[in-house]
């Protein structure tokens, strides 16, 4: 397994290097009949989906990520041509300066080689990591979970064949055996990979960054808070609250934990309304729960725990934490908060910029939604994954954030005297 696995990582590293001479429109084009290629072959892929799917108990939160639909699959061939509509990330100059010998020395973005990205249940990450990695000229090794990896190779399938098409070498998209030996392989490929990135979850993440000797960047687990401040608008708030929380409860940004000031408490039931349609189960604090005792149906409430408190739920259940001032919410965030996405709901100009300016995370939103945490939605045309870290990259990583620099140094027989 080892030398097999080594050996395609090896035609990986051969592969990346026909992408650097690869102009953006032939790169345009490719991504172009890819989302082509899905949309005609969208019942074989959600063929292969559908055995996924039966292996898998539709009460687990990953379910929902791993399901594949005629609509998923047009917004993933969507992603895919805005991505082709974006300007080329490579080549860019960031920097010139002309030193006093007469030497001039250029800092230029230019891919990092081979990308490695290590991910669940989500076969869609298959075509955003392919469409990022080949925009940004880097060749991608995907290492998919064994859940979806029936959907995983009907969506490589298409990918290879779109490339040999255009006689582009496909071991550019490499996708490894579902198994744990095939990771570590990954995990130790030094000299083979330049960069892994994790998609998952927190024990994914940790179990990656733990036993990498590859260079990793770390997409973080969404624990996500919004604070409802004794300032904020309450139809605001029960549509925001709503919407971050239910549009998509297996998502890394949706809503984990709604904190709201002592004098607001009144309008709680009115902000948790839309809850109950959707049978959210809320995790309430003593002064939450007496204020939505009676009103929110009894068998969705419970009192809190201390277990409530950041736990990325990635289900339909959420937490509320009752604070007496913005201080406070703002620690209650710094102990529990993943740096992923927070937001405050606010009509004061004051708390939103203390918010945005205290709180330390990738995404800081003032009466928005965390839900907008995403690629496409910041106009990336898809993303990788959101880092929370803060070296190299922050947030919805996408076309920038896969690629490096180098130094461009031009004279004219300069030598060094000293």
């Amino acid at each position: 397994m080892a030398t097999n696995i080594t050996e395609l990582l090896r035609r990986s590293v051969v592969a990346s290097r026909q992408l650097i001479t690869l102009s953006d429109e032939a790169i345009n084009q490719i991504l172009a009949d890819t989302a082509n290629e899905l949309m005609n072959r969208q019942a074989e892929v959600l063929k292969a989906n559908a055995k996924d799917l039966a292996r898998m108990d539709p009460v687990n939160p990953k379910y929902d990520r791993l399901k594949l639909t005629v609509e998923r699959l047009a917004g993933i061939a969507g992603d895919m041509r805005n991505v082709a509509s974006l300007s080329s990330p490579l080549g860019k100059q960031l920097s010139e300066v002309t030193r006093p010998n007469g030497m001039v020395i250029r800092k230029v973005s230019v891919p990092f080689g081979v990308i490695g990205v290590i991910y669940e249940a989500r076969p869609n990450v298959t075509f955003d990591v392919f469409s990022l990695c080949l925009k940004s000229g880097n060749a991608c090794v995907l290492k998919g979970g064994s859940d979806a990896d029936n959907s995983n190779q009907a969506l490589v399938a298409i990918i290879h064949d779109v490339l040999e098409r255009h006689g582009i070498n496909p071991a550019v998209c490499l996708l490894l055996p579902p198994n744990r030996e095939a990771t570590a392989e990954l995990l130790n490929a030094v000299g083979l990979v330049d960069l892994i990135i994790p998609r998952g979850s927190s024990a994914l993440i940790n179990f990656v960054r733990d036993n990498a000797r590859v260079p990793v960047i770390e997409t973080g687990a969404g624990i996500c808070h919004t604070y409802f401040d004794k300032d904020g608008d309450k139809e605001k708030g029960q549509a925001i609250v709503n919407n971050a929380k239910t549009r998509r409860v297996s998502v890394c940004n949706a809503l984990d934990c709604l904190i709201i000031h002592k004098d607001r408490l009144v309008d709680l039931p009115y902000i948790c309304s839309k809850l109950k349609d959707s049978n959210v189960i809320i995790y309430a604090d003593k002064q939450a729960f007496a204020a939505l005792d009676g009103i929110y149906p009894s068998a969705l409430l419970q009192p809190a725990t201390e277990d409530s408190f950041g736990t990325e739920f990635l289900d339909y259940k959420m937490s509320i934490r009752t604070v007496a001032s913005l201080e406070e919410a703002l620690e209650h965030i710094a102990r529990y908060s993943s740096k992923h996405s927070e937001s405050i709901i606010s009509e004061s100009e004051e708390a939103i910029r203390l918010f945005q300016q205290m709180v330390d995370a990738a995404c800081v939103y003032a009466n928005v939604s965390t839900a907008f945490t995403d690629g496409a939605q910041f106009g990336f045309g898809a993303e990788i994954g959101i880092s929370t870290q803060k070296l190299h990259a922050r947030g919805p990583m996408a076309l920038p954030e896969l690629t490096t620099y180098k130094y461009i140094i031009t004279g004219n027989g300069q030598i060094r005297n000293k």
